[in-house]
């Protein structure tokens, strides 16, 4: 409207959602029409508006198929520059000679001659095709209209008209006349839609080939979850892993970079696959990238696994399904098989699968044992479920503290021959003599005529960083914690590493978050079997797998806490692990408390009875024959052999130096004494009640020595 006057000025009563108080006044060119304010949105408004999702969305989706396009374009250009020159053969070569192949090298160089040569006798040819071409239209035209007068003679003759001689020359006239009409309508439409039907075709090789950048594609397409890990996707995120040396050599490798790669192979819950790395790139590298290279696989960084094979400059990339380490594994065959048993001799524990999904069983014969991690990451169950499973066997004995004390390990009380349960410094001392006793068994046993066969002695000790950190000293001032020579606990466990497996005796340790303080290096590295659940540093992995474990490719420290509940990294002779690799990943079968005693029943029913001491008593007069008859229980007879570890184990001072002849010594006169049953010496649970209920009615009994 002419004559109309704007006002731009502030107020300081905008209306409700306005989101600054700038108004335009409108004032019209007549007094009697209103004053219309305008509210208008400031710069704020605009940005919301430009950052709004939809406005985004349709801001990526016109770049995308903009970019579809040009990359269709670039694809195309690519295909007809390969059709027509020799550049396949070069890239061909060029990664030939990279992989190593000169076989292969010299005969892509022999295609590629073979092709230059046809293609110059093609241009060589194509120099005398016009006069060529120009010889035969002036034949067929001559013989063409020569054809079509002799059969307008014929017709002519036919029909006794001399005009039909021209007939069929005029129709042909025609002919060519219609067509040059015809092209004349279509040639103006074809100019014009012609361009577009062609932007339409590079569309949809661009498309096809989501030749657009990540940012633009939809938010699906972007995350691919779960898409097919195929070379060319496994070629591209090493090529983009941010190696110079890797990257050059891939570009000059052109679309042959999958040269670099093995078979693609199905294992488990993933694929595998070896990668022989151009030279100047070190496996190290690619080993330190494992995030960004999971992320370029559209992988969460749990879900790439890179391992050192025995081949030069090769790493084994293991990749898994897209959630598939999520989902739980199935029950324990312990659980499942109520008629299994175990042989320590022989057998593997079923533990679990490893990450090609196959069942990951550990032989636990003559092999130290540790398993560490950090706290609640499914340590103790690990570690039971393999004392369940050896329990089955009927003849391994146990000697456990659990020095947390919460119950994880009440279902072996009348399994175990010692049970110490309880996280004070008191039950420390108590753990401490319960493995100096077994020192004490081993050196018994190590005195044995050569040959002798032993029967397995485990002694395991969960939460064992609480011995280590113990503060307590007895009263000779000798600490029970630490790592020093005349530390107890520490002494003890050395002791059995270095020469219990010669004898069965072996050392089974849990402890969580290690250190130098509380997993001294010397006890960690006496430990055959080693494994690792979640840790917090690749410090802390070293300390737990040992360097060599860690520099080919086990990495603890990279599992995520609370997730992987469970799955733990074991270095061990003992477990089949791939050729070249020195660790493998193991999910373990989670086995409840419930379950556990069903398993420790079915093993208690397996033996004639075991009486459980739950604290070693130190210091007092003993009274042989009434310790005797305690350690033998409800058993109606004991192997003599067994009554000694017993006795050793309910007070090494008192009874860890005897042998049979003192036990002979104690017993004889007595009524008790010990005889022969199947060929083998044993005592006898009734005659050692008698025994003692036929004693002098003062209830005297000699002590121990």
């Amino acid at each position: 409207m002419s004559g109309t006057v704007v006002h731009l000025h502030k107020n300081t009563d905008p209306p409700a959602g306005a989101d600054t108080p700038t108004m335009l006044t409108v004032v019209p060119d007549s007094p009697s029409a209103p004053v219309v304010p305008l509210w208008v949105r400031s710069g704020r408004a605009i940005k919301t508006a430009i950052t709004h999702e939809t406005t985004r969305t349709g801001a990526r989706t016109a770049a995308r198929h903009t970019l579809y396009v040009v990359g269709g374009a670039r694809i195309v250009a690519r295909r007809t520059w390969d059709g027509r020159t020799a550049a396949r053969y070069e890239r061909m070569l060029r990664a030939a000679e990279a992989a190593g192949n000169h076989e292969a090298a010299a005969e892509w160089e022999e295609r590629g001659q073979r092709y230059r040569e046809a293609r110059h006798r093609r241009r060589m040819e194509l120099l005398h095709s016009p006069l060529d071409a120009a010889k035969g239209a002036a034949v067929s035209a001559g013989t063409g209209i020569g054809g079509l007068v002799l059969l307008g003679i014929a017709m002519a003759i036919a029909t006794k008209d001399a005009t039909e001689v021209v007939t069929p020359l005029m129709a042909v006239i025609k002919f060519i006349n219609l067509m040059i009409t015809i092209v004349q309508v279509v040639w103006g439409p074809a100019l014009t839609i012609g361009p577009f039907l062609a932007l339409l075709a590079l569309w949809t090789v661009g498309s096809k080939q989501q030749a657009a950048p990540q940012w633009t594609l939809p938010a699906n397409a972007r995350s691919s979850e779960g898409e097919p890990i195929t070379p060319s996707i496994v070629v591209k995120a090493l090529r983009d892993l941010g190696v110079p040396a890797l990257r050059n050599a891939i570009k000059e490798m052109g679309d042959a970079g999958a040269s670099m790669l093995g078979p693609i192979r199905i294992a488990g819950c993933g694929v595998e696959v070896d990668v022989t790395l151009p030279s100047g790139v070190s496996t190290i590298e690619v080993q330190q990238r494992r995030r960004k290279l999971a992320e370029n696989l559209t992988r969460h960084e749990h879900e790439v696994f890179i391992t050192i094979p025995e081949a030069a400059r090769t790493v084994r990339l293991w990749i898994a399904d897209s959630g598939a380490l999520d989902e739980p594994i199935g029950p324990s065959p312990l659980v499942t098989d109520d008629t299994m048993t175990a042989d320590y001799a022989k057998g593997k524990a079923p533990w679990g699968q490893d990450l090609r999904g196959d069942a990951a069983a550990l032989s636990l014969y003559q092999r130290h044992l540790l398993i560490t991690g950090l706290s609640n990451q499914g340590k103790t169950v690990a570690l039971r479920s393999l004392a369940l499973w050896l329990a089955l066997d009927k003849s391994v004995q146990f000697l456990m503290g659990d020095l947390k004390g919460v119950g994880d390990w009440a279902m072996f009380d009348g399994l175990a021959t010692t049970l110490i349960q309880g996280p004070t410094d008191e039950h420390v001392i108590q753990v401490t003599e319960m493995v100096e006793g077994a020192v004490d068994e081993m050196n018994r046993r190590l005195m044995a005529p050569p040959g002798t066969v032993f029967p397995a002695l485990i002694v395991l000790v969960d939460e064992a960083q609480v011995a280590f950190m113990c503060p307590l000293k007895d009263e000779d001032k000798r600490p029970y914690g630490g790592s020093k020579s005349n530390s107890r606990y520490f002494m003890a466990v050395r002791k059995i590493h270095n020469q219990g497996r010669a004898v069965n005796v072996l050392m089974w340790q849990g402890t969580q978050d290690p250190t130098d303080q509380n997993l001294p290096k010397l006890v960690r590295e006496g430990a055959h079997t080693r494994a690792s659940l979640a840790l917090g540093t690749e410090s802390q992995a070293r300390m737990a797998l040992g360097d060599k474990a860690v520099d080919g490719g086990a990495a603890p420290n990279l599992l995520r806490p609370g997730l992987d509940q469970g799955t733990l990294v074991v270095a061990s002779s003992g477990i089949d692990i791939p050729k070249g690799q020195s660790s493998i990943t193991v999910r373990t079968h989670y086995v409840d408390d419930d379950a556990a005693e069903a398993i420790t029943d079915r093993a208690k029913a397996m033996r004639d009875g075991v009486t459980t001491l739950t604290v070693i008593e130190r210091g007092e007069d003993r009274d042989p024959l009434a310790d005797i008859a305690t350690v033998v229980g409800d058993a109606s007879r004991v192997l003599t052999q067994d009554v000694l570890k017993r006795l050793a184990a309910l007070n090494a001072d008192a009874y860890g130096a005897w042998s049979f002849i003192d036990l002979k010594r104690v017993l004889d006169g007595t009524g008790a004494e010990p005889y022969k049953s199947d060929g083998r010496m044993v005592v006898g649970r009734d005659r050692l009640a008698r025994a003692l209920a036929n004693r002098d009615s003062d209830g005297s009994a000699s002590t121990a020595e």
